[in-house]
C-alpha cells in the first residue's frame, strides 16, 4: 500500500509579538506561520524541527496561546488571525498533527492582536483592531464539544487599539484582573467581582508613565504563590520596561528600591509612585509603580516571566537585536540585567545588507526555565540553553524557513541538496544532517539575499544555479568553499573541484551583487605587511577561517552572513519581471522568459553557459507571459507554456546545436491559461504533461512529429504545478500535480494512456494555499528518511507553496 510521510517542513514565523506560545505540559512550541500554525519541539534532541502545520485561517496568524491544562491528552490552542476570527483547536490523536479544529469565533470586526488566558473559571480575553476587548468562557457540551460563550464586550475609553492583554486571578477574593494596553501610553486595569460565575469586568485603574505604545504585558506572583503580591511587567516602544505591584490590604507596600534609586532621578515625574486603590469582592488593593528597567536601545516587543519555581526573572525581546534577562539584586532589590543574548550593536550596520538586522519580535521561556527562544525579522528562530557548569547561555540549532510565498524549488544535479527561492527575497539551501543514526533536515546556506522578490530557480551544474527575480535580469551563483566544506562535514556531500572554489562571499554596502571574499587565518587582517600605504580594509570583506568551521547546521546569524554564494554572471535582455527559467540537461543552455502582455516581450531567450551570451534570435511564439519552460531529457525539444493558453515546442537544429526552431504549437492546448508543464522520462519517448487553470492535466505524445492529447486527468481545482516522476516503470508513468487549493495528487498513466489518480495526499498534511512548484528525487540508499532500512522503492517530493511552507514528502510502495 502506498504510504506518504512528511519528512520535513521549513517555514518561518510571523513577525508579531504575540505570535507564539510554549506549552508547559507537552513541551511543544506553537507559532504563527503565514496563515498556518506550526508545531515544534525545540528541546527534541533529534532536531526534527516543525513536525506539522494546522491549517484553517485565511490570513496571517497574529497570536497563538495554549489554554492551561494539566493533561497532555486534553490540550487546547487558541489562535487569532488577521482574518478577524479566533479559532479553538483541541487535542486529537487521530489527526497527523495531534490537533483538530473545534470552534470558530467571528465576533470581532478586525484583525485579532492579542489573547490572554486564565484557567480560573475557564476564561480568556481577546483584543482586536476594532478597538474592543471581548471576554469569553470556554465550555464543553454534553457530547464533549468545546465552544466559547461571549460574556462581555469592553470598549476602552479613550478609544485605542489593544495590542496586548494579561489575565490573572487576584489573591484571596476570587476576582480576576485584566490588564489592557496598546496604542496609547497607559495601561488600563479591569477587575471582575469574585464568585463561581464570570462577573463583568470594570475599569479600576489607569497606569501612566510610558511614553510610547505598549507592546507586551505579563503577570506573575512575586513568590510563586497566590499569598504573595502580584507583579505586572509592561514593555513599550519607549525602550523601557515598567514593573507594577498589586498588593492586597489597606497598607501600601514598602517603597520599591528602584523608585528610590537616586541614579534614576533624571527620569523626573515619569517615576511617580502614586498609588491606585480599588476594591474587589470586599477586599482592598493598591497598584504601585515598582521599578523601571533601562538597558534596551530600541522598541521592546515582548516581556515574559520565568515560569518555574526559583528566582524571579523577566525575559525581554527588543528591536535592538537582543534578549535580556532581568532579576532583582538579592542585596539591594534593584533590578539588574544578568544576561544579554543576541547580536552586539556594532554589527548592526554591517548586517543590515544581509538581512540579519531588524530585531527580535518574540522572546519565550521554556517550561523548565533553562532555555529561551526568540524570533527575528527573517522569520528564523534562535534557541539558547543555559549551561550550569559554564554558567553561560549557549546557542543551539533551531528552525528556519521562508516567510512569504515559496515560488521555486529544485534538487541539485545529484539530488543531494534542495534549493528554494521565494517572495521573501531569499534563496535557501536545505540538506540532511547526518550524525550516527540520527537524520534531520536543516537550512545549510542562504546563497542569495536579494532586494527583489525571487520568482524562479534552476540548477546549471553540480555547484552552480541561476535565479530570476522581479528586477528583470537573472543572476548566476557559484558555490563557495565554506558551504562545500559544511555539506561535506555534516551531510557527507562531496563536491568536485572544491579547491577551485572561492572561500566565501559577502554583499558590499549599497550593493546587490554577492562578491567573492577570501578567508584568512585567525588574527590576520587580510592586508599585506609591506604595503604601508594600503587603504583601510573593509572588515566585512575579510572572514576568519575558524568562523566557517562548524560541527552543527549554521545558526541564523551565520546563515545570513557567511553562507552567501558569490555571483558570477548577470543575464540581461528581458523588459519585465522574470517568470521562468530552465537549464538544458547537458548544462549548455539556459532558457528564460519574463512577464508579458505582448508578443514583443513574450519571447524566450536562450543563453549559452560557456560565454554567457544570448543565442540570437529570441524564440517568439507566445503573446502573453510564459509560465513554465522545460527541456526534454535529450535536450532535443524545449517546451514552453503560457497564459495565452498555448503550449509550444522548439526543436534543436541538428546541424547547428545552438539553434532552436519552432517545431509545433497548440494555441488552444487548454481552455484556460496553462500554468506548468513537465517532460516524461526519456525512456518513455516524447511525452509531456501540461497543467491548466481549467482544472485538468493533459498528457501529450508525439505521433509522426505531431503532438496529440492522449489523456486528460481532471482535478477539483485549477492545477498550478505538475511534475513527472523521473522513472519509466513497467511501461507506466507517474505524474504528481498540485492545485490552487493546495491539494497534491499522483496519477498513474498506463502504457495505453489510460490514466487514474493512484494517490491523493491527506488533506491534513498538504499546504493551505496554491502549490507553486514540485520536484522529485530518489533518495540515496544510505539515507533512510525514518532511520529504518526499507526494501520498497522510495521517492521524495519537494513541494513549494504560497502558504510560505517548503515540504518534503517521502512516498513508499508507489511502484
Amino acid at each position: 500500500m502506498v504510504s506518504v510521510n512528511t519528512d520535513y517542513i521549513a517555514v518561518g514565523g510571523n513577525r508579531h509579538p504575540a505570535g507564539a506560545d510554549w506549552d508547559p505540559v507537552s513541551g511543544q512550541l506553537v507559532f504563527g506561520a503565514a496563515n498556518n500554525i506550526a508545531l515544534w519541539n525545540p528541546l527534541d534532541d533529534r532536531c526534527l524541527g516543525v513536525r506539522s502545520l494546522l491549517c484553517g485561517h485565511s490570513d496571517n496568524v497574529n497570536v497563538v496561546k495554549f489554554f492551561p491544562s494539566t493533561s497532555s491528552n486534553d490540550r487546547i490552542i487558541l489562535s487569532g488571525s488577521a482574518d478577524k476570527t479566533v479559532r479553538i483547536w483541541k487535542s486529537d490523536t487521530a489527526s497527523p498533527s495531534g490537533f483538530s479544529h473545534a470552534f470558530t469565533i467571528e465576533d470581532h470586526q478586525s484583525s485579532i492582536n492579542s489573547i490572554a488566558v486564565s484557567p480560573d473559571l475557564n476564561v480568556f480575553a481577546t483584543g482586536a483592531a476594532d478597538a474592543t476587548i471581548r471576554i469569553y468562557q470556554l465550555r464543553q457540551s454534553e457530547i464533549g464539544t468545546i465552544y466559547a460563550c461571549l460574556i462581555q464586550t469592553i470598549q476602552p475609553s479613550p478609544r485605542y487599539f489593544p495590542l496586548t492583554l494579561a489575565l490573572s486571578p487576584l489573591n484571596g477574593s476570587g476576582s480576576m484582573a485584566l490588564a489592557v494596553a496598546g496604542t496609547k501610553p497607559f495601561i488600563q486595569v479591569y477587575v471582575s467581582a469574585g464568585g463561581q460565575s464570570v462577573a463583568q469586568f470594570e475599569l479600576k485603574a489607569t497606569l501612566s508613565g510610558h511614553e510610547g505604545w505598549i507592546r507586551s504585558l505579563a503577570f506573575t506572583w512575586e513568590k510563586g504563590s497566590k499569598e504573595s503580591d502580584l507583579l505586572l511587567a509592561s514593555a513599550s516602544q519607549d525602550k523601557y520596561i515598567r514593573l507594577w505591584r498589586i498588593h492586597e490590604g489597606e497598607q501600601l507596600p514598602p517603597a520599591s528600591a528602584a523608585g528610590n534609586d537616586p541614579a534614576l532621578g533624571t527620569f523626573g515625574k515619569s517615576l511617580s509612585n502614586k498609588p491606585h486603590r480599588f476594591e474587589a469582592a470586599g477586599l482592598k488593593y493598591s497598584i504601585t509603580f515598582e521599578a523601571l528597567l533601562v538597558g534596551h536601545e530600541d522598541w521592546i516587543y515582548t516581556c515574559s516571566w520565568r515560569p518555574t519555581d526559583g528566582p524571579l526573572q523577566l525575559l525581554t525581546a527588543s528591536a535592538d537585536n537582543s534578549l535580556s534577562i532581568w532579576t532583582p539584586d538579592p542585596a539591594s532589590g534593584i533590578w539588574i540585567c544578568i544576561a544579554r543574548l543576541g547580536e552586539i550593536s556594532a554589527q548592526k550596520g554591517s548586517t543590515t545588507a544581509t538581512g540579519s538586522a531588524g530585531g527580535f519580535w518574540q522572546g519565550l521561556w521554556s517550561p523548565n526555565g533553562e532555555s529561551v527562544v526568540s524570533l527575528g525579522r527573517t522569520g528564523s528562530w534562535r534557541l539558547w540553553n543555559y549551561n550550569k557548569s559554564q554558567d553561560r547561555w549557549l546557542q543551539a540549532v533551531a528552525v528556519t524557513g521562508h516567510v512569504k510565498s515559496v515560488m521555486g524549488v529544485c534538487w541539485a544535479a545529484d539530488g543531494k541538496y534542495l534549493l528554494s527561492t521565494g517572495s521573501d527575497q531569499t534563496t535557501r539551501l536545505f540538506a540532511e544532517w547526518k550524525r550516527g543514526q540520527k537524520r534531520s533536515w536543516h537550512e545549510f546556506a542562504r546563497p542569495q539575499i536579494h532586494g527583489y522578490d525571487l520568482n524562479c530557480i534552476d540548477v546549471i551544474r553540480e555547484s552552480q544555479f541561476i535565479s530570476g527575480a522581479d528586477e528583470k535580469l537573472l543572476r548566476v551563483f557559484d558555490e563557495p568553499k565554506a558551504v562545500a566544506n559544511l555539506l561535506k562535514d555534516l551531510c557527507g556531500i562531496e563536491e568536485a573541484q572544491q579547491d577551485q572554489m572561492p572561500d566565501a562571499a559577502n554583499i558590499p554596502v549599497l550593493g546587490l551583487s554577492n562578491k567573492a571574499i577570501e578567508a584568512v587565518e585567525d588574527g590576520a587582517s587580510g592586508g599585506t605587511a609591506d604595503d604601508d600605504e594600503q587603504a583601510a580594509i573593509d572588515p566585512s570583506s575579510v572572514i576568519q577561517k575558524s568562523t566557517l568551521e562548524l560541527d552543527h547546521p549554521p545558526f541564523e546569524d551565520h546563515l545570513a552572513r557567511h553562507t552567501l554564494w558569490p555571483e558570477s554572471e548577470k543575464l540581461y535582455g528581458h523588459g519585465y519581471e522574470i517568470s521562468a527559467v530552465a537549464t538544458s540537461h547537458d548544462n549548455c543552455f539556459v532558457a528564460t522568459a519574463c512577464r508579458a502582455s505582448s508578443v514583443d516581450h513574450a519571447v524566450i531567450r536562450l543563453f549559452d553557459t560557456k560565454e554567457w551570451r544570448e543565442v540570437k534570435p529570441s524564440l517568439a511564439a507566445h503573446s502573453l507571459t510564459v509560465t513554465s519552460l522545460q527541456f526534454s531529457g535529450d535536450d532535443r525539444y524545449l517546451l514552453s507554456v503560457g497564459r495565452d493558453r498555448q503550449w509550444t515546442i522548439f526543436e534543436r537544429d541538428e546541424s547547428a546545436q545552438s539553434v532552436y526552431k519552432l517545431a509545433c504549437s497548440n494555441p488552444k492546448g487548454h481552455s484556460r491559461m496553462i500554468l506548468d508543464a513537465s517532460w516524461a522520462p526519456l525512456a518513455a519517448g516524447a511525452i509531456f504533461a501540461t497543467a491548466g487553470r481549467d482544472k485538468s492535466v493533459k498528457i501529450w505524445q508525439a505521433d509522426n512529429g505531431v503532438f496529440t492529447c492522449k489523456a486528460t486527468i481532471g482535478a477539483q481545482n485549477p492545477v498550478t504545478a505538475v511534475q513527472f516522476l523521473p522513472l519509466f516503470h513497467n511501461n507506466a508513468l507517474f505524474v504528481a500535480f498540485g492545485t490552487e487549493a493546495g491539494d497534491i495528487s499522483i496519477a498513474h498513466v498506463h502504457g495505453d494512456f489510460t490514466a487514474s489518480i493512484s494517490l491523493s495526499f491527506d488533506q491534513r498534511i498538504v499546504p493551505s494555499k496554491a502549490i507553486t512548484d514540485l520536484a522529485w528525487r530518489q533518495p540515496p540508499q544510505d539515507l533512510p528518511s525514518n532511520g529504518i532500512e526499507s526494501k520498497s522503492q522510495q521517492f521524495q517530493l519537494a513541494v513549494a507553496s504560497e502558504d510560505s511552507s517548503l515540504r518534503i514528502y517521502s512516498i513508499s510502495n508507489m511502484l
